[in-house]
């Protein structure tokens, strides 16, 4: 079986494509330069070329802020992109597995985890585009299609909060972080892994909507205190404060914890604690 992924140059398309070879596949990794995937013909041409039997869609547009004000090109991005590489996988015969975010939902009012077959509600741009982007898929390989929510991501590749944390603890005495939004810390890698599982079991007996974050759940407060503590620094240089403190243009979600129940149908554990995987990841991770 040859896996193609796309968006393979950011934090979890390099994961993924890290994961798969590890485990002996064989593997296309495309990064933005290498495909665009909002243009029929470099989709067609990469298909014509290196003929997968799985893609893993890891490009995106995730600048949520920035996508308030440019909605237009988020959702050729999100939207376009996805239902391209859906109908060109129809025509030849290829599952796709697309990675998609906590932000369909709309993060409010709630106080237990989304499941996946919950209605999703967006309150952003970026959540709408990414929704849209899950709608065409599954429209266009309704058998042997998956959509992959994740959120709160780190890694070893590329910018996050908690490669953030690392860097201010060394700068500064203390750290003001935000502690009314409560999700998932996720490590890459570990979502890397259920995408790697979940290619070969993919297809009509098992398709649709998945969630791949780390289980628990946590503040952004809650994550730099544990990110703090891990590495010997103390934690109660970590001070509190209201999201109010950093406002943005896209609101962000207050509550945005999903749940696990269909790794049950693809025979799979849930996901392991985060707290489990951050002291796993972080010896990677820090400079």
């Amino acid at each position: 079986m040859r896996w193609l992924v796309t968006g393979a140059g950011g934090m979890l398309g390099q994961d993924v494509v890290d994961t798969l070879r590890g485990r002996g596949a064989d593997v296309v990794a495309l990064d933005r330069a290498a495909l665009d995937v909002t243009r029929p013909d470099a989709v067609e041409a990469a298909f014509a070329e290196h003929r997968p039997d799985l893609v893993v869609n890891c490009a995106a547009y995730t600048a949520v802020d920035d996508a308030e004000t440019d909605e237009e090109q988020a959702l050729c991005v999100n939207a376009d992109g996805p239902r391209l590489l859906a109908r060109t996988c129809a025509a030849s015969g290829a599952r796709l597995l697309h990675v998609s975010t906590d932000y369909v939902f709309s993060g409010t009012a709630r106080t237990s985890p989304y499941p996946e077959d919950l209605p999703p509600a967006p309150r952003t741009a970026y959540g709408r585009t990414k929704l849209a982007g899950e709608r065409a898929v599954l429209a266009e390989l309704p058998l042997t299609s998956a959509v992959v929510r994740t959120a709160w991501l780190y890694g070893v590749h590329g910018r996050s909060f908690v490669r953030t944390m690392l860097d201010l603890q060394a700068r500064r005495d203390t750290v003001d972080v935000v502690d009314d939004q409560r999700g998932q810390p996720t490590w890459s890698a570990d979502v890397a892994a259920r995408i790697a599982d979940l290619g070969p079991r993919l297809g009509p007996a098992l398709h649709g909507v998945f969630h791949a974050t780390n289980s628990g759940e946590a503040t952004w407060y809650d994550l730099a205190r544990e990110v703090f503590g891990a590495i010997g620094a103390d934690p109660a240089r970590v001070r509190p404060t209201s999201s109010e403190a950093f406002p943005r243009p896209a609101p962000r979600p207050a509550y945005s914890v999903l749940a696990h129940g269909r790794w049950r149908e693809a025979g799979l554990p849930p996901p392991r604690d985060w707290r489990a995987a951050l002291h796993e990841a972080l010896p990677l991770i820090r400079p």
